[in-house]
């Protein structure tokens, strides 16, 4: 019989709840205190570039969330989705719910899988990157979404260094936000935030279709 060694004890173990609680108020306090010490030092705002990137689900689905974070302050957005154009989304029929705030195109011709001539999707993505641009110099627009605009820029629907010559000379309160998977190194070195989706689990693999509420 192996021994089971000694399991060591905490620091709070022995202490009684009421020394536990005191600890606790302590150890909070001292968080606050250095927490409110880094934010006291973060004085600039600025527009962002934001990128979601990424093989996990969640890329699009988090910039919805920050455009309807925008919408409840006031600010008004810019959507442009490049490959969704043949999906009815939820997140469509809530935008189109905010004329005044909001304006959205879905000018692509569905996922790039579907469509077989080339051409066409040239023309698509380039149709949807002159309305981007209109948006990002127009200065009514306080945020602005590509939706999958990385898709484009890896197939070379649209030259990169034209997409990154707009994006760093953006307007410097705009913000503007990237999604998709294979984010371009070049996108990446402009942009001030950017995330990577993991996948760790997904629920294609066990024979689930998308769904809605989920995926649409």
């Amino acid at each position: 019989m192996t021994d089971t060694p000694d399991k060591q004890l905490k620091k709070t173990d022995l202490m009684t709840e009421a020394e536990r609680d005191a600890y606790h108020a302590e150890k909070m306090r001292k968080k606050k205190a250095a927490r409110d010490k880094i934010l006291a030092t973060k004085t600039e705002e600025k527009g962002l570039l934001i990128v979601h990137t990424g093989k996990g689900k969640g890329k699009s689905t988090a910039a919805f969330g920050m455009v309807f974070r925008a919408l409840g302050n006031g600010m008004r957005v810019g959507v442009v989705q490049f490959v969704k154009g043949v999906w009815n989304t939820g997140e469509r029929t809530v935008l189109d719910k905010f004329p005044d705030q909001v304006t959205i195109n879905a000018m692509g011709e569905g996922f790039t899988w579907d469509v077989a001539d080339r051409q066409r999707d040239l023309a698509a993505a380039r149709k949807a990157w002159d309305q981007a641009r209109a948006l990002i110099a127009d200065p009514s627009y306080d945020m602005v979404l590509l939706d999958e605009l990385n898709i484009c820029l890896r197939y070379d629907y649209l030259p990169i260094d034209e997409v990154v010559e707009v994006l760093r000379n953006k307007p410097a309160d705009k913000h503007v936000i990237v999604t998709g998977r294979n984010a371009k190194d070049e996108l990446i070195e402009i942009a001030d935030l950017v995330t990577e989706m993991t996948e760790i689990k997904h629920h294609f693999r066990a024979g689930v279709k998308a769904q809605k509420g989920i995926e649409f």
